[in-house]
């Protein structure tokens, strides 16, 4: 899940950067779609990689903050941070698009 959740991240960022080298009203209005498309998919994959960090701690026989559930915590974070990511860069392209246009 969080794979997919980080390819979807990755559709604006190659949309963004189609905008730069072609600037044109068609793919300036999918940015916002895939834009709320990723940040949904990025928020998804933060979830779904606390539930299983929670499934872990659950299954544990002691609850305490391991190593291992830092690692996992941590491990839940990598979508957010790389969805962000690719938002940024690809409306960094947007702008630099938005400027190149005649």
């Amino acid at each position: 899940m969080a794979l997919a959740s980080m390819f979807v991240g990755v559709l604006p960022l190659i949309m963004g950067v189609a905008y730069a080298l072609w600037p044109n009203e068609q793919r300036l209005m999918l940015m916002r779609p895939l834009s709320l498309a990723a940040v949904f998919a990025a928020i998804a994959g933060v979830a779904v990689g606390f539930i299983n960090e929670l499934r872990f701690i659950g299954r544990s026989e002691t609850v305490t903050f391991s190593q291992q559930v830092a690692v996992g915590t941590a491990e839940s974070l990598v979508p957010l941070f790389f969805g962000f990511g690719c938002l940024t860069v690809a409306w960094l392209c947007v702008t630099l698009g938005l400027w190149r246009r005649p």
